[in-house]
């Protein structure tokens, strides 16, 4: 008897068949300083023109236990776009265009049209931050995941001016803080969401709520993460001055705001200046949760947020507006001892 490599667990036809389906997903993000993508051993890209010292900017991430939700659900289309807005808004921290994005699928036993609806996620994600997406991976690992699961990782390269990144340098007491609405939880806190709502309070994923406005807790608990990386990128363009910026992910506003700001200042946020959306509230009451807690694990309706001087505020807010963003502020930057801080009142 000859034993095969897909006697073993791993299908290289279902493989194939992937590649196939991804291609035209792929091509549909190209960029034009893509010279290869899908379908080599490397991607090749070259460096936009009009650049004068450019820097490459990366990061990388994943999705987390939200996967779970989609697991439970059987709707993988939007956790692609979770991991392009967890990468590619990290790199617009810096003032980058991302560039270009790669992923890593990886799963136990391949299931082509499953896996074409995460890369499908992906690909619109790479449209909506204005990156190519150039290859990946896709790894069928067979026992090493539990059956039906799958997990996910992302890698985000973006370019920068040297003169021009934004480190928090340049952040001075009087600068105001700027907020900009996240979608949901995006992909943040899901352990805890998930030990609230459908362990302790045993809730369903699949009924109406009006709480939600008709969505069911899987619609909430799926909306995918915001991407504001193309946003924010329009607005330096448009000669606003973004001193700072901090994308909202684990660690809430108080682990992620004082991470570009410079020695000897600290953000005061007015937990008032927003409404805090429903899915929190009802974590938060659900579970009986501190709610300083609340923010040190969510982003509390917060997904993203901006440094400005006073004077450019009020013209910021009104570009986002108008590309379907909406903000407000949310704090002011004052004068503090040490390391910066994000202080609440």
């Amino acid at each position: 008897m000859s034993i095969t490599y897909r006697d073993s667990g791993v299908d290289i036809e279902e493989g194939d068949r992937l590649v196939e389906k991804i291609a035209p997903l792929a091509r549909a993000t190209r960029r034009e300083e893509v010279i290869a993508g899908v379908g080599g051993f490397a991607s090749l890209v070259t460096l936009p023109r009009g650049y004068r010292d450019p820097v490459l900017v990366s990061g990388t991430d994943g999705v987390g236990t939200k996967l779970k939700i989609a697991f439970l659900t059987g709707r993988h289309g939007t956790v692609g776009q979770d991991l392009v807005a967890m990468c590619a808004n990290d790199v617009a921290c810096t003032g980058a265009e991302p560039l270009f994005f790669l992923d890593y699928y990886a799963t136990s036993k391949l299931n082509a049209d499953e896996a074409a609806q995460v890369v499908a996620g992906i690909a619109e994600g790479c449209r909506l931050a204005g990156c190519a997406l150039v290859g990946g991976e896709t790894a069928e690992l067979p026992g090493f995941y539990a059956a039906g699961e799958y997990d996910l990782a992302g890698f985000c390269v973006g370019v920068v001016e040297r003169d021009e990144i934004v480190d928090g340098s340049k952040v001075r007491p009087g600068d105001v803080v700027v907020g900009l609405a996240s979608s949901g939880l995006h992909s943040n806190g899901y352990s805890l969401a998930r030990k609230v709502l459908l362990e302790h309070l045993a809730l369903p994923l699949d009924v109406p709520d009006e709480e939600f406005g008709g969505r069911t807790l899987a619609d909430v608990l799926l909306e995918p993460t915001r991407i504001y990386a193309r946003h924010v990128f329009e607005l330096r363009k448009g000669g606003i001055e973004i001193r700072a910026m901090a994308h909202i992910t684990g660690g809430g506003l108080p682990g992620n705001v004082p991470r570009t700001l410079p020695d000897g200042v600290r953000a005061v946020i007015d937990r008032s200046a927003w409404e805090v959306p429903a899915i929190f509230r009802r974590i938060q009451k659900g579970g009986n949760v501190d709610e300083d807690e609340m923010f040190r694990t969510f982003n509390m309706g917060v997904g993203f947020t901006l440094v400005l001087p006073e004077g450019q505020v009020d013209e910021a807010i009104r570009r986002l507006g108008e590309r379907g963003i909406e903000a407000f502020r949310i704090g002011a930057i004052e004068k503090g001892e040490g390391e910066a801080i994000c202080a609440f009142r």
